[in-house]
């Protein structure tokens, strides 16, 4: 009994040196619940995607209302799930049928879950409808998965793989502004798949032109405005899923976006 106790121990330490960064912060990973005072932006019915999403009519809009993204059955799990599919969008014609929410925020903590089918999928997760977090199968560049694009490295190694399930944990602080100009940049710390892959990554501007986001047209995507924006999926006519969807809102005084544990 000794013996075991003693295995069991060095265990747990092991544990607590090397992996409880994965575990150690509620509500992070694949089947994540709302925290409290979150709001449920997506849960796999046509209910709530029609309540709480909306086409982002940029200069690139070609659909129409209502939103012809799919409900379809989970291809791992029990339910249903929302598929970016919009005819549209066919050959990766972004910004011409994105969705984003009804409901503009600034600071915020975002869970959301994907999955892609195909390799080469790609979709993308917007923060206020301006800077994207990539959804990129094969991509391991600064415009790949997880990167914060065109502003840090790809974790692409915390990638679980086609047909899996996979979730970003996102506390984002919006940029701030004195007299109209800006004088903090935005900043993010994300999750992947229940690990820590960004730490205060400041985002510098818009990137992807006016079809992009918010502000992708204002001094070629640096001219960032003062002005909340919804969360946003992109449509580029790949099968990408995506399922439980949550936000909580927040208001981070400090330029500082760690994880309250």
């Amino acid at each position: 009994m000794k013996i075991v106790w003693r295995g069991f121990l060095i265990v747990v330490f092991v544990g607590l040196a090397f992996g409880l960064r994965s575990v150690a912060v509620a509500g992070v990973g694949v089947g994540a619940r709302p925290l409290k005072g979150a709001e449920m932006l997506m849960d796999g019915s046509r209910k709530l995607l029609d309540e709480k999403w909306t086409y982002w009519e940029g200069p690139g809009f070609k659909s129409a209302p209502p939103i012809k993204w799919k409900v379809v059955e989970d291809p791992v799990d029990k339910g249903t799930v929302v598929k970016t599919d919009d005819p549209v969008a066919a050959g990766g014609k972004y910004g011409t049928a994105d969705i984003v929410t009804k409901k503009a925020y600034r600071d915020f903590r975002l869970h959301v879950e994907f999955c892609v089918m195909n390799e080469g999928g790609n979709s993308g997760v917007y923060l206020q409808n301006r800077y994207e977090i990539q959804v990129m199968d094969g991509d391991k560049t600064s415009h790949g998965m997880g990167a914060v694009i065109n502003e840090s490295p790809s974790p692409y190694h915390l990638y679980k793989g086609l047909k899996k399930w996979n979730s970003y944990d996102i506390v984002f602080r919006a940029a701030r502004f004195k007299e109209g100009k800006r004088i903090e940049k935005a900043l993010v710390t994300m999750y992947f798949n229940g690990v820590k892959a960004h730490v205060n990554q400041a985002i510098s501007q818009v990137w992807g032109g006016s079809r992009s986001g918010i502000d992708g047209g204002n001094d070629g995507g640096k001219g960032i405005t003062d002005v909340p924006g919804g969360v946003k999926l992109q449509c580029e006519g790949h099968d990408v899923r995506y399922r439980n969807i949550w936000i909580k809102e927040l208001n981070l005084k400090k330029a500082e976006t760690e994880f309250k544990k």
